[in-house]
C-alpha cells in the first residue's frame, strides 16, 4: 500500500508540473505573437500615418531612414536605381546628407551623377537628391531622374547649334553677293552671275526653312487624328512627279511596280513627304544614266499586315559607320554633295518619324559603290485589308521580272532586292 501510494503521488506531481509547463509555454507564445516584429515598427509603428501610402504615389524614388541609418521604407523605383541594396542606403553623398539633416533638421538637394548598374560603358546616371527631416526620428529622401531631360536639353542644344550653322551659310552667303552685285553694278555679267548665285542660295534658305517647319509638325501633331487609307500609287507618283525635273536633267529613269490595290493608313500630306524625301535622295546620290526603283508589297507582321516601300538606287551607297547616323537631323554622309544638290540633312530625319508616328518603321541596306535601299513599313489600312481577305486568292505570279533586274543590276546580298523578286515588271516612267 506504501509503494501505491507512492506512485501515485509521484504521478500527481508530474501532472501538476506537465500542465504548469504548457500553461507557461501558451502564455510565452502569445506575448510572441503580441510582439512588435522589425519590419512591423519600421512600416506600421514608426511611419506616420499615411506616409506609406502617399510615397506609394509619388513620381520621385522615396527612401525613408531611421536614426541608424537603416532603410525603414524604400518604393520600387529607388531599387531599380540601385540607391538601395542590403536594406542600406548605398549612395555616400546621400547618406551624408540624410545625416546632416537629422542632426540640424534643415533641408537640404544636391544634383549628382551616379553610376549607371549593369553597364560596362561607364555610363551614368543624372539625379536630384533632395533631404527633409520625417518626424523626429526619420528622414525622408526624394531622388528624381534627370538623365531623360538632360538628354533632351543636349539635343536641343546641339538642334540649335545645327540649325544656327546651316542658316548662317546662305545668309552669309547672300549678303556677300549682294555686296558684289553693288560692286558690279555697271557690269552686265557679273550682275547675272551673282544673281544666279543668289537665286541658288535663296531656293536653299527657302527648302531649310521649309524642311525645319516640316520637322516640326511631324515631331509634334498626331498624324492619325486626320488618318485615312491612303493608296501607294498615288503616294508613289507623287514622289516620281515631284522628282521628275532632277532625274530627266541627270538621265535617270524611274521604274515603279506593285503598288497597285495597296493601302496604308495615315496622314496623306506627311506620308507624302516621307516618300518623296526617299526618292529625291536617290536621285540626287545616283549617277548619271542610272535607274531608280520604287517597289511596294504586303508583308504579316506580329501586329498585323504592313505595306513595305523600297527605294532602290544605284549610287554611292553608304558605309557602315553612317549607316548608324543617317537619320539624325543634320548628318550627312558626303557634306560637299549634300551643298552641291541643295540637301539640308533633315530629309531623312522626317522620315524617321513620319514612320514611327505612323506606327511604322523605316530601315536602309546599302552597300559602297553598289547602290542603296531604303524601304519604308508602314500599317496597311484596315479597309484595303478587309477587302483583300474577302477577294478570292490571286495566282501565284510566275516569270516576273525582279526590280533589280529590271533596273540593270543583281544584288543578290541585299534583303530588300530579294524580296521583290516576285513583283511584276514595273512601269517605266521616263
Amino acid at each position: 500500500m506504501d509503494v501505491n501510494a507512492a506512485v501515485a503521488a509521484a504521478a500527481a506531481i508530474a501532472g501538476v508540473l506537465t500542465g504548469v509547463i504548457a500553461m507557461l509555454a501558451f502564455r510565452w507564445s502569445e506575448r510572441e505573437q503580441k510582439r512588435p516584429t522589425r519590419s512591423s515598427l519600421h512600416t506600421d509603428a514608426v511611419l506616420p500615418p499615411g506616409v506609406d501610402t502617399v510615397l506609394s504615389v509619388l513620381r520621385s524614388s522615396a527612401v525613408v531612414l531611421d536614426e541608424a541609418d537603416a532603410v525603414v521604407k524604400a518604393s520600387s523605383a529607388a531599387y531599380a536605381l540601385g540607391l538601395v541594396r542590403g536594406g542600406k542606403l548605398a549612395v555616400e553623398p546621400m547618406l551624408q546628407m540624410a545625416r546632416d539633416t537629422r542632426r540640424d533638421g534643415e533641408i537640404r538637394q544636391v544634383e549628382l551623377d551616379l553610376p549607371r548598374r549593369g553597364t560596362g560603358r561607364g555610363e551614368a546616371l543624372a539625379v536630384s537628391a533632395r533631404v527633409a527631416p520625417l518626424g523626429s526620428r526619420l528622414v525622408l529622401l526624394l531622388v528624381e531622374d534627370l538623365t531623360e531631360a538632360r538628354r533632351i536639353e543636349a539635343v536641343r542644344r546641339d538642334f540649335v547649334a545645327n540649325v544656327s550653322h546651316e542658316l548662317k551659310t546662305p545668309v552669309g552667303a547672300l549678303s556677300l553677293l549682294s555686296e558684289a552685285v553693288m560692286d558690279a553694278s555697271d557690269d552686265p555679267e557679273a550682275v547675272e552671275r551673282f544673281a544666279g548665285r543668289m537665286q541658288i542660295e535663296a531656293t536653299r534658305l527657302t527648302s531649310l526653312v521649309q524642311e525645319l517647319i516640316d520637322l516640326s509638325r511631324v515631331q509634334n501633331d498626331d498624324p492619325l487624328e486626320d488618318a485615312e487609307p491612303v493608296r501607294v500609287d498615288e503616294l508613289v507618283a507623287e514622289a516620281i512627279d515631284r522628282c521628275r525635273h532632277q532625274a530627266g536633267t541627270k538621265q535617270i529613269t524611274m521604274a515603279a511596280g506593285g503598288t497597285a490595290d495597296l493601302h496604308v493608313w495615315g496622314n496623306r500630306g506627311q506620308l507624302a513627304a516621307a516618300l518623296g524625301n526617299l526618292v529625291e535622295n536617290a536621285v540626287n546620290y545616283s549617277p548619271a544614266r542610272t535607274r531608280v526603283g520604287i517597289a511596294a508589297r504586303r508583308v504579316n507582321a506580329a501586329g498585323g499586315e504592313h505595306i513595305e516601300i523600297a527605294v532602290t538606287d544605284q549610287g554611292i551607297g553608304i558605309s557602315d559607320k553612317d549607316k548608324e547616323r543617317i537619320f539624325e537631323r543634320f548628318y550627312r554622309v558626303d557634306p560637299a554633295r549634300s551643298r552641291a544638290t541643295g540637301g539640308t540633312g533633315l530629309g531623312l530625319a522626317i522620315v524617321k518619324h513620319v514612320a514611327a508616328s505612323h506606327g511604322g518603321e523605316v530601315t536602309v541596306w546599302s552597300a559602297e559603290g553598289q547602290g542603296s535601299t531604303f524601304t519604308l513599313r508602314l500599317p496597311e489600312a484596315g479597309a484595303a485589308r478587309d477587302r483583300a481577305h474577302q477577294q478570292p486568292a490571286r495566282s501565284e505570279r510566275a516569270g516576273g521580272a525582279g526590280l533589280d533586274e529590271e533596273a540593270g543590276r543583281s544584288t543578290p546580298t541585299s534583303p530588300e532586292s530579294t524580296a521583290y523578286e516576285t513583283l511584276p515588271a514595273p512601269e517605266v516612267l521616263p
